[in-house]
């Protein structure tokens, strides 16, 4: 979600815009007005015809290492309104989101990935692709290539991997459908025989009533499901993913009309410094009706910036650990805002990545509740 400093959230003007507006004032960048170009469509309509039916999967991918997160929990899967592992155990992830892979590969390095893994004792990473922004469109195969290679590291240190198309402005999905198709068709053919992925195919629509994002998810997953029948899919809901409570809606519109897809999940964005009471029961509500999983939130105001409320954000940990939803921090980067976890120039330097010497406040504290034991079991 959080764009770079290059993005709207350098404006003075933010903290005149209201919490409920979230991230709707994103300025979208040159030359996307309108829907994909004619070359994009092409490209992914010979993606499609092309695809590996779902039940030739590659062979299996190589054991992770032993006591890792996905060694212990194997292949996951959606049982009911929980995330489960191959022995059909509800389980939690924790772990941290990259910032936008354009602007901070540096902090995405196997240094980082090896203290991520090993002094953080995360269980999962996103990789967090913006499509626009100077990401994915600017050059498909750079960041496909780049992304294929984080996924091999993950898998290499046994931490499972949240595969985020992280389209945000336009907040229409649809307008990067054909570009998701390519993109997914080729990550599902690479590695859609791994046991550690997930794929969230629209980070934080918005502007869009939830039909609208339902076509979307209806007409993408069959595409993935083609070539990768195993990997849970992570669909986006309303308003940023706030459930719809952004755009003064609720989760009522998904458990009334839920996408017609197995093995799904919904996902849901906080910010503690902003999203108060209204948003905490919405999600509170909708865990017992549908699957969720947080796969973005900050201590800090709806722009990842600003005084962190641990308060707040410890109210809602309690609540994901009550419900074992599995959750995701923003972000594993040095960006200036507060809710980057690592201080300004850590990244350049290769760290320290571990231990805290390196970490702002909101580092140290989402470490501390990270690295706390995980309670996967091994029934």
């Amino acid at each position: 979600m959080k764009p770079s400093g290059h993005s709207w959230r350098s404006l003075g003007c933010i903290g005149a815009v209201t919490a409920a507006l979230l991230l709707g004032l994103a300025a979208a960048p040159s030359g996307t007005a309108g829907g994909p170009d004619t070359a994009v469509a092409a490209e992914a309509g010979n993606a499609a015809s092309a695809e590996r039916p779902a039940d030739t999967r590659p062979a299996k991918a190589a054991e992770p290492p032993a006591g890792t997160p996905a060694a212990v929990n194997g292949q996951l899967k959606v049982c009911g309104t929980k995330l489960c592992n191959e022995r059909g155990r509800p389980v939690q992830l924790r772990g941290m989101s990259t910032h936008g892979l354009q602007w901070y590969p540096q902090c995405a390095t196997g240094g980082a990935l090896d203290a991520l893994a090993r002094d953080w004792k995360a269980d999962v990473v996103r990789l967090s692709l913006y499509v626009q922004e100077g990401g994915y469109e600017t050059d498909p195969r750079r960041f496909t290539d780049l992304v294929s290679g984080l996924i091999e590291q993950a898998s290499e240190r046994g931490l499972y991997a949240v595969v985020d198309w992280h389209m945000l402005t336009p907040g229409d999905p649809h307008y990067n459908l054909a570009r998701a198709k390519t993109f997914f068709t080729e990550i599902a053919r690479r590695h859609g025989h791994r046991e550690n992925l997930l794929y969230e195919i629209a980070n934080e629509p918005s502007g869009v009533s939830w039909p609208r994002i339902k076509s979307y998810a209806e007409q993408l997953i069959p595409v993935i499901r083609r070539v990768d029948a195993e990997t849970p899919v992570l669909i986006g809901t309303r308003a940023w993913s706030s459930l719809g409570v952004s755009e003064s809606s609720d989760e009522s519109e998904v458990v009334a009309d839920p996408v017609k897809a197995a093995n799904i999940m919904y996902t849901f964005h906080f910010y503690a410094a902003s999203h108060r009471e209204e948003y905490y029961a919405a999600l509170s509500r909708a865990a017992n009706r549908i699957p969720l999983f947080v796969t973005e939130f900050g201590t800090q105001n709806y722009a990842g910036e600003g005084a962190d409320d641990f308060a707040m954000a410890g109210r809602y940990l309690d609540l994901l650990a009550e419900k074992k939803i599995s959750w995701i921090n923003w972000n594993y980067s040095d960006d200036h805002r507060s809710g980057a976890v690592f201080q300004q120039g850590t990244c350049d330097r290769g760290g320290p990545w571990a231990g805290t010497s390196s970490l702002k406040e909101a580092g140290k504290w989402i470490r501390s509740r990270m690295r706390t034991p995980d309670d996967f079991g091994t029934s």
